[in-house]
């Protein structure tokens, strides 16, 4: 008891903090406009929004109002996917793909200014749970990450890492992992951080520094997303906004046990490290299909339908920072991104982070889920207007921020053109149909990874049951073993008939 309460009043303290500071608003109100900005437009992307902010403000400010900017980004553009897929049929961002099953239908039948009012306080809904389960669980998580060592760090990297590319591929597993495995490579070239000797640099001294996060986040993120949107505009017309859009209470107190059911199916879909808010929203969706009394109803128009995916999306924030924040492996493609925020502040979230750091993010996405809630309600027209604007105009545009943020991080030319070709592989491999995210998670897992295994051989003289040997690095072990053999064709097919001999 006097543990939750230490941990309210600290929270308290910072909340204050925060609450009293005038630059607070400014950012907050800047960067959620410009993340609900970005999620509606169709083709940008929350990672994206995140990630542009990075470069601009990522060690350019002090730390707690580049959190502000980013995580007010990372609510408002989550959240601001919903526009286009009530209003367009088109998901302005992959986590709000589910919203326009049943946002669209309600804004064909009149009913979009309702789905959106109500869109609005599911999301606040969903960031407000998502980070009360952040604020509750992170703690008991860092007491029990306190206690693993180097064999242990080393097996949940590369746990990270091969999750992330079993969830993210489209098609072949494998690719993902190749993915992966492509970004773990990239992240040993430079200066071996054990022995400060180079390594894969092939003679080129660019290359002793490696491969920096933020243009590997900017090429990897945003180019290939640009050239794709230019080359595939998309258009459609927006549907005539009617309907009140302030929350109908009748509806939010019948759908209440729903939106806590999807608040905790986001939130856990989000702490599973690389996952996300689109897979966040299609799980709710599937489960509140499955469950629901109104089944039938979902695809049709069902505000059942689009409460599940937009509480379950806004929710996978509060999640996604759990992993992200204890163990330093990030629980979505933004919270990728918001890592690399962290690293060129030079702090490296894990067991050894500052605890006034996780009770200011808190008070943050509580600030920043305020903030959107009221932008939503009161400002969604000015939203819809943007929805009008072409491709062609916003996307050169954001190609611009893109390169002088890249560029503003470590301010030398290099970093443009490790942006520019790593954008060039990223978006031959979207071609392919290799996911992008465990590459990055890849580059931002690798360097622990690497560093952490070869510490255990070290200090166990190559010997290599440190990795078996030790309970958590067994369960950790067995875990990943598990991972790749429950995706080998073999395995599948094997489940299947035992599952066929149970019935």
């Amino acid at each position: 008891m006097d543990f939750i309460l230490s941990q309210l009043a600290g929270f308290g303290t910072a909340f204050v903090g925060l609450a009293v500071d005038p630059l607070t608003y400014l950012y907050l109100i800047a960067s959620v406009f410009l993340g609900i900005t970005f999620g509606a437009l169709p083709g940008l992307t929350a990672t994206l929004a995140v990630t542009i902010l990075t470069g601009f403000f990522g060690n350019k400010i002090p730390l707690d109002y580049s959190l502000i900017a980013l995580l007010g980004a990372y609510v408002g553009a989550i959240y601001g996917g919903s526009y286009p897929s009530i209003l367009l049929n088109i998901p302005g961002t992959a986590a709000s793909a589910a919203t326009a099953m049943d946002g669209y239908p309600l804004a064909k039948a009149g009913r979009g200014g309702e789905a959106l009012g109500l869109t609005t306080t599911a999301s606040f809904i969903g960031t407000v749970i998502g980070t009360i389960t952040l604020l509750i669980f992170v703690w008991a998580l860092l007491l029990v990450s306190k206690n693993i060592a180097s064999p242990e760090k080393a097996l949940l990297a590369l746990f990270g890492i091969l999750l992330s590319g079993t969830l993210m591929s489209e098609d072949l597993v494998i690719k993902g992992w190749i993915a992966g495995l492509i970004g773990l490579a990239m992240s040993m070239v430079g200066l071996d951080p054990l022995l400060s000797e180079p390594r894969y640099t092939f003679g080129w001294s660019y290359l002793l520094s490696g491969f920096q996060v933020v243009p590997v986040l900017m090429g990897a993120f945003a180019i290939p997303q640009i050239i794709d949107g230019l080359r595939h505009v998309e258009a459609g017309k927006v549907l005539a906004l009617k309907g009140r859009i302030l929350p109908n209470l009748r509806s939010i107190r019948r759908y209440l046990p729903t939106i806590g059911r999807s608040g905790v199916i986001g939130t856990g879909v989000g702490a599973l490290p690389g996952v996300g808010e689109d897979v966040a929203g299609w799980v709710s969706y599937g489960v509140g299909k499955t469950v629901s009394a109104e089944g039938d109803k979902f695809g049709k128009g069902s505000l059942e339908g689009l409460l599940c995916s937009e509480t379950a999306n806004n929710a996978c924030i509060g999640g996604a920072l759990i992993p992200l924040l204890v163990l330093g492996i990030p629980g979505s493609p933004p919270a990728a991104a918001l890592m690399g925020a962290f690293k060129i502040n030079n702090v490296i979230p894990g067991p050894t982070i500052d605890p006034e750091i996780i009770l200011r993010v808190v008070a943050i996405l509580v600030l920043a889920s305020l903030t959107m809630f009221l932008m939503g309600l009161f400002t969604a027209r000015v939203f819809i207007k943007i929805l009008a604007i072409p491709q062609t105009i916003f996307l050169p545009v954001v190609m611009v921020l893109t390169t002088i943020g890249s560029f503003s991080v470590g301010g030398g030319i290099n970093d443009l053109y490790l942006m520019l070709g790593v954008g060039a592989v990223a978006y031959f491999m979207n071609l392919m149909k290799y996911p992008i995210a465990p590459l990055v998670i890849g580059v931002i897992l690798g360097s622990l990874f690497d560093e952490t295994f070869r510490r255990s051989l070290f200090l166990s003289d190559g010997d290599l049951s440190v990795f078996f040997s030790r309970p958590g690095a067994a369960i950790l072990l067995v875990l990943n073993v598990g991972l790749i053999l429950s995706q080998l064709p073999m395995a599948k097919r094997a489940f299947s008939r035992l599952k066929g001999l149970s019935v």
